[in-house]
This record gives C-alpha cells, structure tokens and sequence, in this order.
C-alpha cells in the first residue's frame, strides 16, 4: 500500500540524474547525496528514471538499483515516483512489481521506446500495465522528446477506459497543458515539467505541480510556496532568477544532461562524468555553467 495517495501529491518534485563515477558506473555516493540536497531545499516528492536519469543508457538491472537507493534514501519522507521504462508490455509490468516492492508510491509510463503506432496501440499497451497494478499511475506525455504522444482528447478517453490511470506526466507548454487540463475537466491532477519553463504560469492554470530536475529546484520550491501563500510578485521574483539557467539548459534533452547535470554539480561540489554516447561540453558552455552557479548560490544541504 502506498503512504502517499493521488489525492496527496503537489508542488515541486526532483526527478535525479543518473551519477556516474569516472568509470561510468552509477555513483552510490553521489546518488545519495542527490536525495539528500534534494529533500534539504523542501521538495515535495522525489522521482527518479525519467529523461533527466538517462533512463534508455540503464541496464534494466541498473534501473532496479537506482529504485532501491531511492527508496532507501528518501525513507518515506516524501512521495516517491519511478517512470517506467521498457520495450514490451511485460518488460514494463516487471519494472512496475520492482517499483511496488521498494515502497513507490505511484508510477509513470512512457511510451515504449521503439517503434511509431496510432494512439488507439498506445492506449491498449499503457491500459495493460495499468491494470496490472494497484498502484496508482500516471502517463508521460512528451511529444517533442518521444516525437510521438496522446492528444488531450486521447488522453481523456485513456483515463476514462483505466480508472487506474490517475495522473498526468505533461512536457508541454503552458497553452497545451491547459488545453489538456480543459478537456480532462481538472478530473485528473497534471503535472508538468520541461524545466520549468513557464513556472508560475503553470501554477496559474491549475498544474497540480512541476516535475524538475534538482539544479534549480530550489527557486522552484520557494516560487511554489510564495504562490500558494498568495503572494504571486514572490513567486515571480524567485522565477525569475532562475529563468536565464532554465532556459540555457532546456534547449534539449542532451543538452539538460550535459549542463543542466554540471549546473547541478557546480552548485553542489559534486564531480558529473558522463556515460558514453553523450554530448560533451565546450568551453563556452562551461563558463555559462559557473556563471551560472555563482549567481544562484549552492544548493541547501
């Protein structure tokens, strides 16, 4: 049984990056101080397997472990997600019982990473994952970073066919998650990402969070807290800061891993080295990175 209900989750959560040492093995050291920093700026609830954790470059043995350390790491204190990642039906089902044993306390599907089908194919494979948990799950929408995805009207006839279905993963902009909130009713929490691109925005039309990577995450928490409070000229000031680094590192998923990882590292004291095949930074980009990270400070914790 999960400790944290649908009806329970909010505000900013971390999605990890995958830390490798310099052998390119995943870095428990690093891993665990990831969570610590995270859970330290008041995040309020912590994923991980997503686009940012290099999910696609994981060993699906390796994927199994970042879902034990997390969970060992985040000890219940906050809700904890795991995207799920696989080929098949059954590859996803088996990624989902793993999930359950660990303690998550929900789950995000993405679509399977070959091939390209009609909605009514990725409707019947999300359903028959769904249904084969009690947990509750949600689906990633990310039709710019998958190049394939659900319309707002699929999504609805989705959640209407698999009551299990209870969440939605958006990476879109803020007029598309609208759209989708719009044509759901808001009978379905959405929650989106990208960054945080669009930040208050986003809080504006009824996003029920944001789903970030932790190297500005912590301006997110406060921008989060100072709308919910009512003070929108706070959360405006606090996203502004963190724009400029938002946007420098949201100009693509590789791009998020190489500097958006370094901006991390930077503000953390914590070395990034790369798994291989990855996009490698230039000197320019690195000194957008210190930049960068002298102007937002370290990270809490």
């Amino acid at each position: 049984m999960a400790n944290f209900q649908p009806d329970d989750l909010h505000g900013i959560h971390a999605i990890l990056y995958a830390l490798f040492d310099e052998n390119e093995r995943l870095d428990r050291a690093a891993m665990r101080s990831q969570v610590e920093i995270c859970l330290a700026t008041g995040v309020h609830g912590m994923a991980a397997l997503g686009l940012a954790t290099e999910v696609a470059k994981l060993t699906e043995a390796e994927r199994r472990t970042v879902m034990d350390w997390t969970a060992e790491d985040t000890a219940g204190k906050v809700p904890l997600a795991f995207t799920i990642f696989g080929a098949s039906v059954a590859e996803q089902i088996s990624q989902v019982r793993h999930a359950e044993s660990v303690g998550a306390d929900w789950v995000i599907l993405q679509p399977p990473p070959g091939g390209s089908y009609g909605a009514l194919e990725y409707i019947r494979f999300f359903g028959r994952v769904a249904e084969a948990t009690d947990l509750p799950v949600a689906i990633q929408n990310a039709p710019a970073f998958f190049g394939r995805g659900l319309t707002s009207d699929e999504i609805r006839d989705l959640v209407t066919l698999h009551p299990n279905i209870r969440l939605i993963k958006g990476e879109g902009p803020v007029t598309d998650i609208a759209g989708l909130i719009e044509r759901t009713e808001g009978r379905i929490p959405v929650f989106n990402g990208r960054g945080g691109l669009e930040l208050i925005d986003n809080f504006r039309i009824g996003c029920r969070g944001m789903i970030l990577a932790p190297d500005c995450v912590d301006y997110a928490v406060r921008a989060w807290k100072a709308f919910r409070a009512g003070n929108e000229a706070i959360a405006e000031a606090e996203y502004a800061k963190m724009l400029p680094a938002a946007v420098f590192v949201m100009q693509g998923i590789e791009n998020l891993i190489c500097y958006g990882k370094r901006l991390f590292g930077a503000r953390t004291g914590i070395p990034i080295h790369d798994r291989a095949p990855a996009m490698r930074p230039n000197e320019t980009g690195l000194a957008i990175v210190e930049r960068f990270a002298a102007g937002l400070g370290r990270l809490p914790g």
